[in-house]
């Protein structure tokens, strides 16, 4: 399965908020086998939605997208899927309880139109609860399209992933992915070059080409990573696959230009 991460919010793209929500996705797709080949940032605005989506749908089997489920005038991702995907809207009876206890908690009173709009979710689709705010995310599913919507705050939407959409997903995937790193830097006077990305990949060679596992270089300012991936049907036989690869890049860099090798995260 192939998946692709949309982000929403003008927020994002005006540069006001860094995109955390995609790195965290990418990294948890990444750990459960699922391939991401894409990511997009597209603001509050419904036609321009849709677009994504459409691209999104061309190359991929499986949307997430984060933000626009709040209670303001410019949270519109729920509404423009609920029409994308002709599923009609319906209220949500355990949310409305919810939102309704919280204003009275809070001494709100009566629910305010914004707030009562977070309890209408797509029928006929899978919801997520949210435990740590108040809108709730959801799945929907039409024509062999997956869309999976989550909260824009992190706080909301790495909680809820986890306690949802990992178990869904992983039914999904045939395959794990293991990454190692291995980190080089200079070390006493020798100089940054020796350990630069250009060298190293040059020691690396034909290393670079494979396919499984894939070696990958990437640059830092006191030296480089190599990352080295492997895919398999389990963690074991991914490790298996890693270690003689991991083993012939650390012999090519040399073991004193090595400050760490690790497992990825």
């Amino acid at each position: 399965m192939v998946v692709e991460i949309v982000s929403v919010g003008t927020e994002i793209l005006m540069g006001n908020i860094v995109n955390t929500n995609a790195q965290y996705l990418a990294k948890r797709l990444a750990h459960l086998g699922l391939d991401c080949h894409y990511q997009t940032v597209v603001g509050d605005n419904p036609a321009r939605i849709k677009s994504a989506l459409d691209v999104a749908y061309s190359r991929a089997d499986a949307v997430i997208m984060t933000g626009g489920l709040g209670p303001t005038k410019d949270d519109l991702t729920k509404e423009m899927l609920m029409e994308y995907f002709g599923k009609a809207p319906v209220v949500d009876s355990q949310v409305l309880n919810f939102l309704e206890e919280r204003a009275k908690a809070r001494g709100f009173g009566k629910l305010s139109d914004g707030m009562k709009k977070q309890a209408i979710v797509p029928a006929d689709s899978l919801i997520l609860y949210n435990h740590h705010g108040t809108a709730p995310g959801c799945v929907m599913e039409r024509d062999g399209k997956i869309c999976i919507l989550l909260p824009g705050p992190p706080h909301e939407m790495q909680p809820m992933f986890e306690e949802c959409c990992e178990l869904y997903l992983n039914a999904k995937s045939d395959k794990v992915l293991v990454s190692m790193i291995i980190k080089c830097l200079s070390k006493y006077d020798a100089p940054i070059s020796i350990v630069g990305e250009s060298p190293v990949a040059d020691r690396l060679n034909e290393l670079l080409d494979g396919t499984n596992p894939t070696v990958a270089t990437y640059a830092k300012e006191d030296g480089c990573i190599v990352r080295v991936t492997a895919a398999a049907q389990t963690y074991e036989a991914a490790l298996e696959l890693l270690q003689p690869v991991v083993a012939k890049c650390r012999e090519r860099i040399g073991e004193e230009f090595i400050k760490y090798v690790k497992e990825d995260e």
